[in-house]
């Protein structure tokens, strides 16, 4: 298992100022691993996994069961026992609560709502996905995008043993963890909306054209799309909006949010089949907007386009200053028309070219080519100031 140090930190913070911390994201991200870890630097630890019958017995009287504990309490796949909110409600506001609580959750709508009805102001929430290259390091950059983040994936022995649990991940979330989460939807229906997904990433949503490709309703679809949103394994672009003498596209963009499945939806097996597909470019767009995104603090992030063609791929918007991020595959990008209007009617502080090489140069004062392996390192110098 690799170092996660930014998500110990987070946890670490989050207990400086919340009685508990609840860490959410897709199963098998690491969230138990980093849990434990945790665990290992206390004097005094409790742990309940709630997949377990024997734990769940144990919380049949959850106030009696969690009342005397002390030091950290993890409880793992808190949402399947939604009741135990109320409880740790209860518990979290004693004036000298003598324990910490680590809740660790996959995403669902039992979840969400626990935390944000009940555990409001009483915990900080902190979302966790997989390895990202501040922690696989810039030698693993090409392995991080064919294989993805999850941890069983990346480290994988062999890229046949890696796809073999791509696939089975894809099987599993589909047949056992969407019904978990109180979602009546066939596996079947749901599987046939992500692959179109996979080969709608990174264009804009078109709930009409999903429909008819469905059989079903715009409202229906979208809810689909909702639901893997939520389960962290789709991300949702939101459009940026400039009041300028121009028509700008209201629709947002859609990815797979993992490199990785993507891959395996789209059956790529190996890099050979990625480097001669046609969502080569999109594949590359989506992995480093993923890349940027878990290395900057900023949850303000949009893409822009003009029905006349002008576009930008990513906007951060960060201490009140506009970044701007474009995503090229290929060896030596240069500058476009785009990149100058959106620099131009944005009022961009820079715009960087994201790309797989290794040199990074300027193609203007306001313009860089950056190699993807520097992100990280971008991202520290300007969340430095």
């Amino acid at each position: 298992m690799l170092n996660r140090p930014r998500y110990l930190q987070a946890i670490e913070e989050g207990f400086e100022s919340h009685p508990a911390v609840a860490l959410s994201g897709p199963r098998q991200c690491g969230k138990t691993t980093l849990a434990r870890i945790v665990a290992e630097g206390e004097d005094l630890c409790s742990f309940f996994d709630l997949e377990s019958a024997v734990d769940r017995r144990r919380l049949e009287s959850p106030e009696q069961a969690l009342s005397p504990l002390k030091g950290l309490v993890v409880i793992d796949e808190i949402q399947r026992v939604p009741s135990l909110f109320e409880t740790l409600r209860v518990l979290l506001d004693r004036p000298d609560q003598p324990a910490r609580f680590l809740l660790l959750g996959s995403a669902s709508p039992d979840l969400i709502r626990g935390v944000s009805e009940s555990l409001a102001g009483r915990v900080a929430l902190i979302d966790l996905v997989g390895f990202d290259l501040s922690e696989t390091g810039s030698d693993s950059l090409h392995t991080l995008w064919q294989r993805g983040g999850f941890p069983r994936s990346f480290l994988s022995k062999s890229e046949k043993a890696s796809s073999s649990w791509r696939q089975n991940f894809i099987r599993t979330f589909l047949e056992r963890d969407i019904p978990q989460f109180g979602i009546n939807i066939p596996a079947e229906t749901l599987r046939r909306f992500w692959t179109m997904i996979a080969h709608y990433h990174g264009q804009v949503w078109n709930g009409a054209e999903f429909a008819r490709s469905l059989g079903t309703s715009e409202p229906t679809a979208k809810r689909y799309l909702d639901t893997l949103a939520n389960a962290y394994v789709i991300r949702v672009l939101p459009p940026w909006h400039e009041n300028l003498k121009k028509r700008q596209l209201k629709s947002p963009k859609i990815y797979i949010r993992d490199s990785g499945i993507l891959h395996s939806l789209l059956e790529l097996e190996d890099k050979r089949d990625l480097l001669g597909h046609p969502k080569l470019g999109a594949s590359w767009e989506g992995f480093a907007i993923e890349q940027i995104l878990a290395s900057f603090p900023s949850r303000s992030a949009y893409f822009w386009a003009t029905h006349s063609g002008a576009e930008l791929d990513l906007l951060i918007i960060h201490r009140g200053k506009r970044y701007g991020f474009e995503f090229k595959h290929s060896d030596a990008p240069g500058k476009t028309r785009s990149m100058n209007t959106a620099l131009q009617d944005l009022s961009l502080d820079h715009l960087w070219v994201v790309y797989p090489g290794k040199q990074r140069y300027e193609l203007t004062e306001s313009i860089s080519a950056l190699p993807a392996e520097e992100i990280p390192q971008l991202a520290k110098k300007l969340a430095e100031g």
